[in-house]
């Protein structure tokens, strides 16, 4: 085992995610330019339905697997019987396709779509899917230095890649899906390679006894079991909202609103990156059954990563309009509004994220799971009211509709986690609901009135990228004296900032 600090480790999850995040840049600027919105649709609607589909057979057994991998690093067994699942789950959805296909329905779950890249599709969401896994192990086992150093690696290659595809111009839907498969198998050989340098043993046990797979299946069903309902829910809903879009809307909507998405997924980087380490840290504590530690680490750590997430959604929001003309050109502007509205996501899919974990270690998965439950089944009639034709009683409001749909129901919902994690982990639920609003409204605010500045004074609203960066390096030098003065707002503790008022460049504190 790896005895790297929790900030050592995160600390090279962030350099990666940072790299990648320009790298991500360059990427979006490239793909949906090339391929159009109604390709780029395509790709983005059987993504996400076998994405969806895999989550449903996962039911939360990844995260099962990966809290008690942490909790019990040595008990390699574990490896071996989750690597026979996700073989399992693999043949399932292969012949899901198979009997869609001889059916004949596949043209109903799959609208104008051809059937080659149903296949294409299935393959590439499987890969992705093991990859996190085996990203899992990595993290669990400590190895994530290793891990990210390849991780940085596999993406400057996959850059490589997709600017000779695009320089060759052989970049198509086809192509698309070729190279992900490339930078995905990759990714896997790499952390294979990497666990294989550093704990061996773990490849080594793969003979299982009978005794010991019903011991495993056991142990998952009575974690997952409470949330297969769930995860039925949430694959249905996801499915749904993507494929009413794709009737109603088309691949052109479905191409605006994956666009959005994926532009505003940049700003879930740098809590993405914590995730996992704050899950194995929060594991091993309530192993211990240590609630001290757990509140230490949720107040700590859930409020300061939400608002380096509202940093970035915030200005992107304002800023909505460049960031369509920079990175998708002027076949995506209507995707404008969708961006603003759907770069919000990010802050509560972060709250979502490190505040839905806490269920998942201290097993109060029947809460989580009913909670859930409650509020995709309010999203249904929410998503055809918005996205239906007026004729049949909707608003037509397209990928703008789902984005409204989205952010309302993730609002609403994480808040509702919030609340039972405050009553379990003892600390003031409206405490919290107070420094969340008031730091997504302050940066919202200052965002907006740099913007402004930046617009209507300095005169280079239509030198995109010129203005961009200014505008973001003002809105930052905005920022400094706020988290100077006000650092509770975002979540940092005063002790956080003891050095630089130390350092005498500010004298006053202002206390909240």
């Amino acid at each position: 085992m790896i005895k790297d600090s929790l900030k050592k480790r995160y600390f090279y999850k962030l350099s990666t995610n940072v790299a990648g995040l320009f790298i991500g840049m360059v990427h979006q600027a490239i793909v949906p330019r090339w391929l159009g919105p109604k390709v780029y649709g395509d790709f983005s609607f059987l993504t996400n339905f076998f994405n969806q589909l895999l989550s449903f057979f996962d039911m939360g057994t990844s995260i099962c697997f990966y809290t008690k991998l942490s909790q019990k690093p040595k008990e390699y067994k574990l490896v071996s019987f989750y690597g026979y699942f996700m073989g399992l789950v693999g043949v399932s959805i292969l012949i899901f396709v198979i009997i869609a296909r001889l059916w004949g329905v596949y043209p109903i779950l799959w609208p104008d779509q051809k059937l080659y890249y149903v296949y294409m599709a299935v393959f590439f969401a499987l890969l992705t899917w093991v990859a996190s896994i085996i990203n899992q192990i990595t993290d669990a086992y400590g190895f994530t230095v290793a891990a990210e150093i390849g991780k940085l690696l596999q993406k400057v290659i996959g850059l490589v890649l997709i600017a000779a595809l695009f320089l060759s111009t052989k970049l198509n839907l086809f192509t698309y899906f070729l190279y992900n498969y490339a930078v995905m198998f990759l990714l896997i050989v790499i952390f294979g390679l990497v666990i294989k340098k550093y704990d061996y043993e773990i490849l080594k046990n793969s003979k299982l006894r009978l005794s010991e797979v019903k011991k495993y299946i056991n142990e998952f069903y009575t974690y997952a079991h409470p949330l297969a309902v769930y995860s039925l829910f949430a694959m249905v809903t996801g499915i749904f909202d993507r494929w009413l879009l794709q009737i109603y809307g088309g691949s052109i909507q479905q191409g605006f609103y994956g666009f959005s998405l994926q532009l505003c997924a940049l700003c879930f980087i740098f809590s993405g990156t914590m995730t996992p380490l704050f899950m194995r840290e929060f594991a091993i504590a309530s192993q211990d059954n240590n609630i001290e530690r757990m509140q230490a680490l949720f107040k700590r750590q859930v409020p300061l990563f939400c608002a380096i997430t509202a940093f970035l959604a915030c200005f992107i929001s304002v800023q909505a309009h460049k960031i369509v003309y920079l990175f998708g050109g002027a076949k995506y502007a209507d995707a404008a509004a969708v961006i603003a509205i759907l770069s919000f996501f990010p802050i509560y899919q972060t709250y979502g994220q490190l505040s839905g974990s806490v269920f998942y270690v201290t097993g109060q998965t029947r809460l989580y799971r009913n909670i859930g439950i409650v509020f995709m089944l309010i999203g249904v009639p929410a998503t055809y009211f918005l996205i239906a034709p007026i004729s049949m009683l909707g608003l037509n409001l397209g990928a703008k509709g789902l984005a409204i749909k989205t952010i309302l129901m993730a609002v609403v919902a994480v808040n509702v986690q919030l609340y039972f994690n405050a009553k379990h982990l003892g600390f003031s639920f409206w405490r919290s609901l107070v420094q969340q609003t008031l730091s997504i409204l302050v940066l919202w605010i200052l965002a907006f009135l740099v913007t402004f500045v930046g617009d209507n004074i300095f005169g280079l609203y239509y030198k995109f990228l010129v203005n961009f960066a200014l505008e973001l390096a003002l809105y930052t030098l905005a920022l400094l004296p706020l988290l100077y003065f006000w650092p509770k707002i975002f979540g940092i503790a005063e002790n956080d900032m003891k050095i630089l008022f130390n350092m005498g460049i500010f004298k006053k504190r202002i206390k909240w």
